[in-house]
């Protein structure tokens, strides 16, 4: 079985190659539903196949780049990207990020960076799942209290409204942009952003994990607004990280490149699904695929608590993630084929 890996000429290590191609396609799909670049996934994959952490941060940030570019053309026609409130939030992103990287070499330095940036990893990803699940339920409670009253909720509601809070902050500069519909102090955004790069550099992700949620529930963007414009974010912060991790020494090209053929197919997909899936269904999928990239890293950390089922323990934690993977592209894929089916329907009768 000595063909399905492949050394990687930079980093050193054999990989199981398939999974590379996996973890392209299905996380491309993935990203561009959710409208994010999938390194929360991709990060602690190529982890789990067999990169050390510093490599899988910089590689992923390569691959991250290119993918969400397409994404985000594809959700600009369909007018799901506020280009202002991207550019606004790009400073931020940069300075947190470049940050979060002195961050990620100085742990390498102490040879702590594994052990750090995965428990990171669970706290983020426990936290970001608690708050979606909690916004979703709280969402369904407002929309049966307002069928009680035979009344029918806006389709841009959420559950957690802690942006209306934040909106009477009033520092100014205040900006308004329109493609998301928000009037805001021009610090919101910018804050938002910093603290994502900075977790970003960290994480070796885009930002969109932590960027997308930020955007629904903190800056007040429709989900599909938050989408487009957080895919518009990660494509050019991850442009950035991919370059100063690549300057480090630290990004596996040939991996990258591997993974950006299948992804570049994947991500037009996710990207057409976002227009038959509604935001609270989109918000919920996320949770899920949270809660799993959650258990595969935490199978990862028990490995040194039980030596006896270290294999086992490994093993799971792949298939996890590419299972994980796998699953919840072939759900956005077919809800996009049903989509479509009945758009093309009505399109007959008309």
């Amino acid at each position: 079985m000595d063909w399905l890996y492949m050394l990687m000429p930079i980093a050193g290590v054999k990989i199981f190659w398939p999974g590379l191609i996996v973890l392209g396609v299905g996380v491309g799909i993935i990203g561009g539903f959710f409208g994010m670049g999938g390194a929360w996934m991709v990060t602690p994959g190529l982890n789990i196949l067999g990169f050390p952490m510093a490599f899988a941060i910089g590689t992923d940030m390569a691959h991250m780049a290119g993918k969400s570019l397409i994404s985000t053309l594809r959700h600009g026609k369909f007018g799901n990207v506020d280009y202002k409130l991207g550019i606004v939030m790009l400073a931020g992103t940069v300075i947190g990020m470049e940050m979060g990287a002195q961050l990620v070499m100085w742990l390498e330095r102490i040879g702590s960076v594994d052990k750090v940036v995965r428990w990171l990893y669970i706290v983020l990803l426990s936290g970001i799942a608690w708050m979606v699940f909690h916004d979703y339920f709280k969402l369904k409670a407002k929309q049966r209290a307002a069928a009680a009253k035979g009344e029918e909720l806006d389709k841009s509601t959420t559950g957690v409204e802690w942006h209306k809070t934040l909106h009477k902050i009033k520092i100014p500069p205040m900006m308004h942009f329109k493609a998301a519909g928000i009037h805001c102090s021009f610090w919101l955004p910018v804050v938002v952003s910093f603290l994502t790069g900075l977790l970003a550099g960290v994480l070796g992700i885009g930002g969109g994990l932590i960027r997308m949620p930020a955007l629904i529930y903190m800056v007040g963007c429709p989900t599909h607004v938050a989408v487009g414009t957080d895919l518009f974010e990660v494509a050019m912060s991850s442009l950035y990280g991919a370059g100063t991790f690549t300057f480090k020494g630290r990004t596996e090209l040939v991996a990258a490149m591997i993974m950006l053929v299948g992804a570049a197919v994947g991500a037009q997909i996710g990207t057409v699904a976002t227009k038959y899936i509604k935001g609270s269904g989109i918000r919920f999928a996320f949770g899920l695929a949270v809660v799993g990239c959650a258990l595969s890293i935490l199978m990862k950390l028990m490995q040194p608590w039980f030596p006896s089922i270290k294999g086992l323990l490994d093993i799971a934690a792949t298939v996890l993630v590419l299972g994980l993977v796998s699953l919840m592209s072939l759900y956005i894929f077919v809800r996009m084929v049903q989509g479509a089916k009945k758009e093309i329907a009505s399109k007959k009768q008309q």
